[in-house]
């Protein structure tokens, strides 16, 4: 990551503009034009450098919920239990952890009361446990990147 890199994240944690050209104005913040904004974007998604790229929703909020879950799951089936979790709707991302529980998911969901439902459903499909670690207090940490 160059220097306008760094600054394009840093600035993308700050809101996205709500215009006809928000990538424009962007770039017009960062010195820069519009199609650089949009190729650097589009190369940190390629590269794994971002991981993901749209908007955030505030679940509970808008009267749903969302958990934390995770599994302890066979090393051989990984990769199978990984695609059906993943297969559910209520599944926002899930990802791999050095640890013994080594899967860790988000379930998020229009009422909280789908969410045991959920839960259920999953270990139905796995046969294995999922734990549910439900949020006791919302923490937010921002990365702000040196430019």
């Amino acid at each position: 990551m160059d220097a306008l890199d760094r600054r394009l994240v840093n600035r993308l944690q700050g809101g996205f503009p709500l215009s006809e050209r928000p990538f424009a104005e962007i770039a017009r913040e960062l010195g820069s034009d519009e199609k650089t904004v949009i190729a650097r974007l589009a190369r940190l998604c390629e590269e794994g450098v971002l991981t993901r790229f749209g908007p955030l929703f505030d679940a509970e909020r808008m009267g749903g919920a969302v958990t934390l879950c995770a599994m302890e799951v066979p090393e051989d089936r990984f990769e199978e239990v990984a695609a059906i979790v993943s297969g559910f709707p209520e599944v926002a991302h899930n990802y791999e952890r050095d640890h013994r529980l080594n899967m860790w998911f988000v379930i998020a969901v229009t009422e909280p009361r789908e969410i045991p439902r959920v839960i259920r459903r999953i270990e139905e499909r796995t046969a294995l446990a999922v734990l549910n670690l439900p949020k006791e207090r919302e923490y937010f940490l921002e990365l702000r990147l040196d430019a």
